[in-house]
């Protein structure tokens, strides 16, 4: 086995609150490794818990708080479950990478601001390992959005080839990085609106499960295109980037008020936000370049109607996965959050100025100690 002085384990839970995403990355050369991966899913309690606090309620700091330590128990008992999987011991890892869970992201409001829960120090302590984690504070600080942040690391990750690379994260919320053939042209990175949030909100609305397996629900549907019009005039899909949203935006609310219009079938409106999803994503990326090759990681690559249509918006471009270029598809944002406790540690910037709007690159994350 490799070298562990240069191990380090990126942890997440995402915006679809399906469960805690951990990569663990071997930074001992030029190019990140994933070493090994591992997904633990949340009870539906824990779930629940999470997306009440998408949206404002009623005594929110209580649950918020309590909610922040119970996280932290259950992010250790993920890493306790791993390392024991993988046979390794705290002392082999030199950092956790924690995104936590963002229950609250407020880029545009007069003070921005923005909420990870997921205690740092309380997991810290609990798995004996230091721990990096609130990554979006000081670029938010320093006028950003805050996100994305993987950007940066998909640009030390993806190869220079000369052509266009996009890199489409389709989680919850989908974003973006655009990697220009050309070096002189900016790196972009940024939400382009909902990926998976509205869709698995929509199908457990009708559905028991969470979420819409290969995306055969929406496929049996039809595509109601003023529905999609009608969607799409959301004033975000209309904002020029640096931008970013989250599930304090696009929630099932939000749709509720989208389809008081219509009477659809579940069926079809479900068929109509995989469309959003697909036509949010396609439409920046034709805003940016015409020619380049588009690699899909996330859970919403899995879902064969999404990238169908897709497919059928990108046409001239090339579409694939990112496992073809052996980066796994399903560990890409969880190594992002590696790589930023690895940056973090060796002074390395983890923003993009052009990406979230911060007025200077710097260094992301605070250390809590075990």
């Amino acid at each position: 086995m490799a070298s562990r002085a240069n191990y380090y384990l990126g942890l997440m839970s995402g915006t679809s609150a399906d469960g805690i995403d951990l990569a663990l990355v071997d930074f001992s050369s030029q190019q990140p490794r994933l070493v090994a991966k591992y997904y633990q899913a949340y009870q539906q309690d824990i779930r629940e818990q999470i997306t009440t606090l998408y949206v404002p309620g009623s005594n929110e700091i209580d649950r918020a708080f309590a909610l922040d330590i119970s996280l932290a128990h259950l992010f250790a008992e993920a890493v306790a479950a791993f390392l024991e999987q993988e046979k390794l011991t705290p002392a082999d890892i030199t950092a956790i990478g924690n995104h936590g869970q963002t229950i609250r992201h407020r880029p545009a409001f007069n003070a921005p601001f923005t909420l990870q829960i997921g205690c740092s120090q309380t997991l810290a302590t609990l798995t004996g390992i230091r721990v990096i984690g609130q990554f979006r504070h000081k670029d938010m600080a320093l006028g950003g959005q805050g996100a994305p942040l993987v950007p940066a690391f998909h640009r030390a990750l993806f190869p220079a080839s000369g052509q266009d690379i996009f890199v489409v994260n389709i989680g919850g919320i989908a974003n973006i990085t655009y990697l220009p053939g050309n070096q002189d042209r900016t790196v972009l990175g940024f939400d382009t609106g909902p990926g998976n949030a509205l869709l698995d909100s929509w199908y457990q609305q009708h559905h028991q499960g969470t979420y819409d397996a290969n995306g055969e629900w929406g496929a049996s549907g039809q595509i109601n295109e003023e529905l999609l019009a009608c969607m799409l005039e959301d004033d975000y899909f209309q904002q020029p980037a640096p931008k970013s949203t989250g599930r304090e935006h696009f929630h099932a609310d939000w749709l509720a008020q989208k389809l008081t219009s219509f009477q659809l079938s579940g069926a079809d409106v479900q068929a109509s936000l995989t469309a959003l999803t697909a036509h949010s994503i396609a439409r920046e990326i034709k805003a940016l370049s015409s020619d380049a090759t588009v690699y899909l990681c996330g859970g919403g690559c899995h879902n064969s109607y999404l990238t169908g249509l897709l497919t059928a918006q990108l046409k001239g471009f090339t579409l694939e996965r990112s496992d073809t270029l052996n980066i796994d598809s399903d560990a890409l944002e969880a190594m992002a959050f590696a790589w930023l406790a690895f940056a973090f540690d060796k002074k390395i910037p983890g923003n993009i100025p052009a990406v979230t709007g911060a007025s200077r690159a710097c260094v992301l994350g605070q250390v809590f100690e075990s």
